[in-house]
């Protein structure tokens, strides 16, 4: 996590003043069912929150300072914590943490945390689907080639490229909703999870107030298939990133320009070549992924831990949740900009389109043959041999376009009406379900063709 990648608002979630803060959270409300069970003094439930609220909405530098500093000397910290915190609340502070264990605290203020930066991560895709979306409509009938391989294969829409695209970032949306809703568990369970030094209602109280569920079963620890889920969705998440970001990045190479990111004014694509202009945040946006990706590993490692518990996933963890949250909220804002402001250029999407001499309608033909009578076997011979004398000779004096290859070929004339040709090389063909597929996608077919 490096300021270069990263946001204020998910930089916040994973500052020592928020965990803190959370952790005192949820010392309180344990106090507070504490002593509506009967088992804490009222007062001195009422003294922790009145005492404690203060001194962590007034935390500030000097305050993690000398927590750390107690650290120091108790190699742990959350007792660190509750020192630091006994000295500010005085005597009541001893029906601070009663029963409960570390993991209690630790545990559950992770699930807060992870719970607001997915809040975080669903605003940003939201965001880009509403781009995605925009640019979808905006670019419906742009015909475009469609790649296989990296090979010119039939025509395709722009708008259609960017509606799958959006679709895959739906499903996104409902990964990480239920991703957030796996990681949301509260565990206040006491040493190996047993509820013999806690009542199993005031992990309910304390849930029910930070809007969590409660742990069914959290062996002292949550259970780390829990935290597994929700690091690999984000790396699911980031993969989406990547491969629109990979789309762009070969749209905008100098043999394709169909598509480039905006470049400002000002900017220098190079320091020794002043013509370059580079796809430096699609290229950027692919590294981010990378790192994204880093995290699901040892999350999955994470989920065997030793008996009830162990601390090899402690150290994991600290790293992997700020950076894999921080790193994905950057990349999918960046990524929404350069959707939003993306340079699409129609034109050069046609000339590439019927830069083959119209090969690309091989398939249609195909079809045309065989419903003039060819077999199929024999209508796949002549259609391919027809492609290959254009396809080689393209750049040559002797080249003629598919259509005339075709119209020579003696095993074509007479065969198939040339208009019936004409026509089913007609991009307009590859067009006729886009209502379909975008009220599919969208809910809605979108604008008509001009």
């Amino acid at each position: 996590m490096i300021p270069r990648y990263a946001r204020p608002a998910m930089t916040a979630i994973w500052s020592p003043e928020n965990r803190f803060r959370t952790w005192f959270r949820i010392e309180s409300l344990a106090a507070d069912a504490m002593a509506e069970l009967g088992q804490v003094p009222q007062e001195a439930a009422r003294t922790i929150r009145e005492r404690g609220a203060p001194a962590l909405a007034a935390l500030d530098a000097a305050d993690v300072a000398r927590i750390d500093e107690i650290e120091r000397e108790t190699r742990h910290d959350v007792i660190a914590f509750l020192t630091w915190l006994a000295e500010k609340i005085g005597p009541d502070s001893r029906f601070v943490h009663l029963g409960m264990t570390s993991s209690d605290v630790l545990d559950t203020c992770l699930a807060v945390q992870l719970s607001q930066a997915a809040d975080i991560l669903a605003a940003d895709i939201e965001a880009l689907l509403a781009a995605l979306k925009r640019r979808a409509f905006e670019h419906k009938h742009t015909l475009t080639i469609g790649r296989s391989h990296g090979i010119h294969a039939e025509p395709t829409t722009f708008g259609l490229k960017l509606a799958g695209h959006y679709a895959e970032f739906a499903r996104n949306r409902a990964r990480l909703a239920a991703a957030r809703a796996e990681i949301a568990t509260c565990a206040i369970s006491g040493a190996v999870g047993t509820f013999a030094h806690v009542d199993p209602r005031l992990q309910a109280h304390v849930a029910r107030h930070l809007g969590l569920a409660a742990e069914p079963v959290s062996t002292q620890v949550i259970p780390r298939d829990r935290h597994a889920a929700f690091f690999c969705t984000l790396a699911v998440i980031a993969s989406g990133v990547e491969r629109l970001a990979t789309e762009i990045r070969h749209l905008q190479r100098s043999e394709v320009r169909e598509a480039e990111e905006f470049f400002h004014p000002g900017q220098k694509g190079s320091s020794a070549m002043p013509h370059k202009r580079n796809p430096v945040l699609s290229e950027n946006l692919t590294g981010l992924a990378r790192l994204v990706r880093a995290a699901a590993t040892p999350a999955l490692e994470n989920v065997a831990l030793w008996h009830e518990r162990d601390i090899s996933h402690s150290s994991v963890e600290r790293g992997i949740a700020p950076d894999a949250t921080v790193t994905l909220d950057f990349a999918l804002a960046r990524l929404t900009g350069l959707v939003e402001n993306l340079l699409v250029y129609p034109g050069r999407m046609r000339e590439n389109l019927e830069s083959l001499g119209g090969v690309v309608h091989s398939g249609e033909v195909l079809l045309a043959l065989a419903r003039a009578g060819v077999s199929r076997e024999a209508a796949y011979g002549i259609v391919q041999r027809n492609a290959m004398a254009t396809w080689t000779t393209l750049g040559q004096p002797a080249h003629r376009s598919f259509r005339d290859n075709l119209l020579a070929d003696d095993e074509v004339a007479g065969r198939i009406d040339p208009a019936l040709l004409d026509a089913s090389m007609d991009p307009a063909l590859h067009l006729r379900s886009l209502d379909h597929i975008f009220a599919s996608v969208f809910g809605e077919p979108g604008p008509a063709a001009a």
